[in-house]
């Protein structure tokens, strides 16, 4: 690779990190209001709809724009002209093939999907669903050939696009339902058309990236074989773009287990059907939290993991141990500390976001899954560097039907509380398997040696007591305003934040060597103060 096609390529991967991110705080945030506009009923019949859109993003944001990259960077490697036959027309009749098949699945299948979950209402979202998935072939086409071409911030735009339309649409549908006639199961027709038009946003952005990129695919001279093969795409394309999408669908798959198993479980052993789909919504309230939680513990401990890769483990075999090392170290320091807030906060968490505290203690039990969801990802994306795509996406897999197992057991008799636990359980086997698998790959690793037990077990104690501290002050009657309910979380999560990790700091949570790989990393070390030489 050229020095100028990598340097594009790292500022291109740091963009389309910082769109993944403010994509996903968009999509846990706009949550809120849609369940505070629609109740917790409108919020479980937007969770019914989600999984299966958010498949769809998936395959169009990450799945099939990755496979569709490799093939386009290979070809243009060779200095081959990307032609309508030879390339754009085979790429495009598989997603086309492939597509039109999973929307069939879905649109035969709506009635007996709807029927399985006791809410026949939501049979014709499930088949508008299905046409969505029709139009992901272009898309997805878009962005990996321009991706092939190292141009990143064509797909980190069309991000930020699609999703700024996909929650102007909800929470436009959510006010619609909140302050006129329409009915609460509008909210997933909503969900749909939402999608739809968030995708049409994205194609017509990136298709005028692609008018202004075009120049530079003609500059290569013709292939010598122009005629119409899908063979040579099929492996890369179907194979690796299924796999590579599952591969961010770890969330998403719980999602769906608890949108088919969790009511029909409840109503199976006597319990009432609108009882059971608004505990259902209260138990969907643990999803955007979970959500933010994974993303900011994850994003920063990946904004320090480079590209890895099996040749680097040969050539530069401890730089590779450090990055992952301190990767791990990071997510699992901030997540600590996150948790430990959510569990002790929560009630007021809740009561400020969703308007009440139900729920609370499953919430509670069901936010100690984000350990683990987030060391998994963070544990996932090692793997992927190493080129384990597919084992990965087989433990998500297991992690699925984990979960699925799980609800049937233990929801009839918990309730709320045995889908947490089936959660949690499910997400703990995802980090042990591939825990397991980068034990295999990297055996002087040691992440359980490499933690300061001594600075985390310190610093949890300290944030522990200022919390409490906080929570035992402040009269309740206080807090009896959202707004000042919003005031006082916010006071307490940043200054019980920086006190928790200046301790992980001050007690040598981090070496030196690590610190400077973080960012600030001068401010880190200003803070570390004392330190032993390494």
């Amino acid at each position: 690779m050229k020095e100028n096609d990598t340097n594009r390529l790292v500022k291109g991967a740091l963009w389309l990190s910082i769109a993944g991110l403010l994509s996903k705080i968009l999509s846990a945030g706009y949550r809120i209001p849609l369940q505070n506009l629609t109740g917790d009923m409108g919020f479980y019949i937007y969770q019914q709809i989600y999984p299966l859109l958010g498949i769809a993003t998936m395959l169009a944001l990450y799945g099939f724009p990755s496979a569709i990259s490799a093939v386009t960077s290979r070809e243009l490697s060779q200095e081959k002209r990307l032609t309508w036959n030879s390339f754009y027309a085979p790429i495009l009749a598989i997603l086309c093939i492939f597509h039109f098949l999973l929307a069939a699945v879905i649109w035969i299948s709506a009635p007996l999907l709807a029927e399985t979950i006791n809410e026949a209402s939501l049979i014709w979202s499930y088949r508008l669903t299905a046409i969505v998935f029709l139009f992901i072939p272009v898309v997805a086409l878009f962005r990996g050939v321009l991706q092939g071409m190292y141009q990143m911030i064509p797909t980190a735009v069309s991000q930020i696009g699609e999703q700024l339309v996909r929650v102007g649409i909800i929470i436009s549908a959510a006010c619609l339902v909140a302050f006129s006639s329409y009915s609460i199961d509008w909210i997933g027709m909503a969900a749909v058309y939402a999608t739809f038009f968030g995708i049409c946003m994205a194609t017509i952005i990136l298709l005028v990236f692609y008018v202004k990129e075009r120049n530079q695919l003609q500059s290569f001279p013709k292939n010598s074989d122009n005629s119409f093969s899908i063979k040579p795409f099929i492996s890369t394309v179907l194979i690796l773009g299924i796999v590579a999408a599952m591969n961010h669908m770890t969330l998403l798959f719980i999602q769906l287990a608890d949108a088919i198993t969790f009511v029909p479980q409840l109503l199976e052993f006597g319990w009432g059907n609108i009882e059971a789909k608004e505990l259902k919504g209260v138990f969907d309230r643990g999803q955007p939290l979970i959500q933010l939680v994974t993303v900011l513990g994850s994003s920063i401990a990946l904004t320090i993991l480079p590209m890895i890769s099996e040749k680097k483990l040969k050539t530069e075999k401890l730089h590779v141990y450090t990055y992952v090392r301190t990767a791990f170290l990071t997510g699992f320091y901030i997540v600590i500390g996150a948790v430990i807030g959510l569990l002790l906060l929560l009630p007021e968490i809740n009561r400020l976001l969703f308007q009440n505290e139900q729920g609370s203690i499953e919430l509670r039990v069901l936010m100690l899954s984000v350990v683990f969801a987030t060391l998994a990802i963070i544990g996932s994306t090692v793997l992927q560097g190493f080129g384990y795509i597919k084992r990965t996406a087989l433990f998500i897999a297991i992690t699925f039907f984990i979960k699925w197992i799980g609800n049937q057991l233990l929801i009839p008799n918990l309730g709320m509380m045995g889908a947490a636990i089936a959660t949690v359980c499910s997400l703990l086997c995802l980090f042990l398997l591939i825990m397991m698998e980068i034990r295999r790959k990297l055996p002087e690793l040691h992440i359980s040696r490499s933690i300061q037990w001594k600075s985390i077990f310190v610093a949890a104690g300290i944030l522990t007591f200022y919390v409490c501290i906080w929570k035992l002050f402040i009269p309740e009657i206080w807090l009896g305003s959202r707004l000042f309910l919003l005031i006082y979380l916010m006071a307490v999560c940043f200054s019980g934040g920086i006190i928790y990790f200046i301790f992980i700091l001050r007690m040598q949570g981090f070496t030196k060597h690590q610190l400077q790989l973080l960012p600030k990393s001068t401010l880190l070390l200003r803070l570390a103060e004392k330190r032993n030489k390494l």
